[in-house]
């Protein structure tokens, strides 16, 4: 096992009614400016759950961060922030408005003259307007670490940042916040937490048993839960459950320790910034790419995972890690999910742009930075 340093500082509020706990989890006095979506969040009794918890409190709102928050929006914010002197950031939604917040958050009290070099050049962000979440859809694990991604429709690009001043303080998880979740915004989610994982397990031995099976027991879950998550039945215990494996999935936990991949991401990003993918279905796409190109690096992970997750056992280590890549896709499919470029009328011609943009940058991704814009494209015209 490698060596690391765990912290993760978050109190997470979990269960039934815990919103009205609002209150005692605020520091008093402090000026709120909630942020939230589209405006779910008055559809479904959350918003007016927040309101009534915090009644005695001095409260502005600023609505309308976009799936895959965009840097215009957020600097939008940003500049309300300012004028109104905001001290707490209230995040209410997915994983997106809980990113897009942790960037503003940031850029609010950013001294450098662009605040997209947070997100470009890695600038240091050495404070930030200290935040709170409530979780409405599990996906990204936001709410339990420092990690946000933002996209520039200027530029279609889409990047990340973190650092320890972003973490929520608190993250409230109520899994009934979750029952008017269109059936997409699950699918998504799903992929999404899963491959999570995936990124954190399939790369190579570090003789880390316990990690390997905190990994399987999150995809295992998934798996077994997702049939009911798709129907159209009420359960709590089911949602309960998927929206910890979300949280449990990047919280760092799983990855203390392990060589950790993210190309299947850093790839996914680049489609969801040029073609408007979700994220979700830019994972489903790219990670059987990804794992067929890589199979002879990966063997002995995949193999080990076909057999424990998926109950294979063939002659070899790589007809079992073969096999592995081919339920996976099917898994994805049963959830109704396209597991190829094709299906969104993404071309070769298409594919030149991505991999232009990751040329110009040198992008290297993977667990032996080994894959750079000729092995992306290779990738990716496998996924036509």
């Amino acid at each position: 096992m490698e060596n690391f340093t765990y912290y993760n500082p978050v109190k997470i509020v979990f269960g039934k009614g815990t919103i009205s706990q609002l209150g005692t989890l605020i520091p008093q006095g402090a000026k709120v400016m909630i942020t939230y979506g589209g405006g779910s969040i008055k559809k479904n009794n959350v918003y007016d759950q927040v309101v009534t918890a915090l009644k005695d409190y001095d409260l502005i709102e600023f609505g309308g961060i976009e799936p895959n928050p965009s840097y215009e929006t957020c600097m939008e914010a940003v500049e309300l922030c300012k004028k109104n002197n905001v001290d707490f950031l209230l995040a209410v939604g997915g994983g997106s408005v809980l990113d897009g917040t942790k960037f503003i958050a940031a850029a609010s009290r950013f001294k450098g003259e662009d605040s997209w070099d947070i997100l470009s050049k890695c600038a240091p962000v050495d404070d930030a307007i200290p935040l709170g979440a409530i979780l409405t859809l599990p996906a990204t694990g936001s709410e339990m670490n420092f990690f946000s991604v933002i996209s520039k429709n200027a530029t279609k690009e889409k990047l990340h940042f973190g650092c320890p001043s972003v973490y929520p303080l608190f993250s409230i998880l109520d899994p009934a916040t979750t029952y008017s979740l269109p059936q997409k915004y699950i699918r998504n989610g799903i992929v999404d937490i899963f491959v999570h994982v995936i990124e954190q397990y399939i790369t190579y031995n570090v003789h880390a048993p316990l990690q390997e099976r905190y990994a399987e027991s999150i995809l295992k879950t998934l798996i077994e839960i997702s049939p009911k998550l798709l129907s159209n039945k009420i359960d709590y215990d089911t949602r309960a459950n998927f929206m910890w494996c979300a949280t449990m999935a990047l919280n760092g936990l799983i990855g203390c320790g392990v060589p950790q991949d993210w190309s299947t991401h850093f790839i996914g990003h680049e489609l969801t910034a040029f073609f408007g993918l979700d994220h979700g279905e830019s994972l489903a796409v790219v990670l059987p790419g990804v794992w067929e190109h890589q199979l002879y690096n990966k063997t002995d992970k995949l193999s080990k995972y076909g057999q424990r997750i998926w109950g294979l056992s063939h002659s070899s280590p790589i007809e079992t890690a073969t096999i592995a890549i081919y339920e996976t896709e099917n898994f994805f499919r049963s959830l109704g999910m396209p597991t190829m470029l094709s299906e969104y009328n993404i071309t070769e011609k298409d594919i030149e742009k991505v991999c232009e943009r990751l040329k110009n940058r040198g992008s290297k991704f993977g667990e032996f930075g080994n894959i750079g814009s000729d092995q992306v494209r290779e990738i990716l015209l496998s996924r036509i």
